[in-house]
């Protein structure tokens, strides 16, 4: 381990945007902070500019991780374990402005990171930092594939996820599928939102900038960094959520007088679409294990003007603390693994077990089960979770079906492009741009 020096040495100048990616990247990596909640906690103190920079250099970093930690190992001759979590952190920042940002001069990215292992007060590292980064602008052709003999392997660097989590996705869905949808993962998003409350118009200022959405309807995308998309969100206008995220609260089929429960509410996406929907007649439970989530979701009810939500603490695992068969839709949401989120949330990846899998099928099952109990006679329940993987999808699905005594599986009016062979609907990257989604529907006899 490289020494941390007692008090931070004096540094050169450090841009705004380099030191607050520097900043995110570290807590994500130190503290297990989420890069979109840093990356917006950080936009009010940031100037434009710097807030684009400060977005492109933790997401590249996070979704490069492991290709760019083999480029330091074979730059620096040690292995990249042995290195404090500053100096890892730098040298990514580093080597992914030199190989992916042609538009920063290497001697800003060399020299700005030389100095952020300083500010972090590990002056001691900032010689190695510096002949690595100097070697890399030297041999900037080198590939770290070319050292690599086991396919899985190249595949699991060449997209940056962990060997385990490509092997489990080939043995899933065949060589071609995985490396298609593990290459999507790195990829920019496109912005999709939907209007705000009950509006149901987009704003003039966005039309001929954006598409309308061919998996939600009344949803919009746009394929740029469009800065007055973020605008109007900030004004509550419109409101940022993925097309298929939002695809879920039109699969429930809300009426205008029902009565509606969503289990896993926060953060409220999918609750304020649902209330948006159904209209001021009708009104939406929502629930969620933590006070502090629901909280939130009150500033937001008021930003897009609906009155029919109505907020409680409940456990989704333990019985609902509701009389049985009173709603006519719940929607179970459930707690997920986020694998069809990674290109927006690209730190799960470096998080995930195979055993976190299991135990999550384990709770989503409980929670759809205890969920079922609420919906009443010809009343429809929806399961969905943001991952893409079939323990947490079909087989929750299968077992639950298995014991569901007067549940059937209902119609999904769904783009037929997304519909499965099991009559459940799935979205993915790599075809359709949106998040990896799945969605079932049932109906109580």
């Amino acid at each position: 381990m490289l020494r941390r020096n007692s008090k931070r040495s004096p540094t050169t100048k450090i841009s705004a945007a380099r030191r607050a990616a520097f900043e995110i990247l570290r807590r994500v990596e130190e503290s297990g902070g989420y890069s979109s909640f840093l990356l917006a906690a950080s936009a009010e103190e940031l100037q434009a500019n710097d807030r684009a920079l400060t977005h492109e250099l933790v997401m590249g970093v996070l979704r490069r991780q492991l290709w760019l930690d083999y480029l330091t190992a074979h730059y620096g001759n040690r292995k990249v374990t042995s290195l404090d979590a500053p100096v890892r952190i730098a040298l990514r920042l580093g080597l992914y402005q030199l190989r992916f940002m042609s538009r920063i001069p290497a001697s800003a990215a060399v020299n700005e990171s030389v100095s952020l292992v300083r500010f972090a007060g590990l002056s001691s590292a900032a010689a190695f930092v510096n002949a690595v980064l100097r070697r890399a602008t030297r041999e900037a052709d080198f590939d770290p594939l070319t050292e690599i003999s086991d396919p899985v392997e190249r595949l699991a660097v060449e997209s940056s996820h962990p060997p385990w989590l490509i092997q489990r996705w080939i043995d899933n869905w065949g060589w071609s599928e995985a490396a298609a949808f593990a290459c999507a993962n790195n990829e920019v998003p496109p912005t999709a939102f939907r209007s705000s409350g009950t509006q149901d118009t987009v704003p003039d200022s966005l039309k001929g900038l954006i598409t309308a959405s061919s998996i939600a309807p009344g949803a919009w995308r746009s394929d740029g960094n469009n800065a007055s998309i973020y605008e109007l969100a900030r004004q509550g206008r419109i409101y940022i959520q993925d097309e298929a995220s939002q695809l879920v609260a039109h699969a429930l089929q809300p009426g205008s007088e029902d009565l509606i429960l969503d289990v896993c509410a926060a953060p409220g996406g999918k609750t304020t679409h649902l209330a948006s929907l159904s209209g001021p007649s009708s009104m939406v439970v929502a629930g969620d294990l933590h006070q502090h989530r629901l909280r939130s979701m009150r500033s937001m009810s008021p930003a897009e003007s609906l009155i029919n939500i109505h907020l409680v603490t409940l456990d989704g695992t333990r019985r609902l603390p509701f009389r049985e068969q009173i709603f006519d839709r719940v929607l179970v949401d459930a707690p997920c693994t986020g694998t069809g989120t990674l290109r927006r949330n690209p730190e799960i990846r470096w998080r995930l077990s195979p055993a976190d899998i299991e135990d999550l099928a384990g709770k989503q099952l409980g929670i759809l089960t205890n969920a079922a109990s609420a919906v009443k006679p010809g009343g429809r329940l929806v399961y969905s979770t943001c991952s893409v993987e079939p323990e947490e999808n079909e087989q929750v699905v299968a077992k639950f079906m298995n014991e569901a005594g007067d549940f059937r599986p209902a119609k999904l009016d769904v783009n037929p492009e997304l519909l499965t062979s099991s009559n459940t609907a799935r979205t993915w990257p790599h075809r359709h741009g949106a998040d990896g989604f799945f969605i079932a529907a049932f109906q109580r006899a």
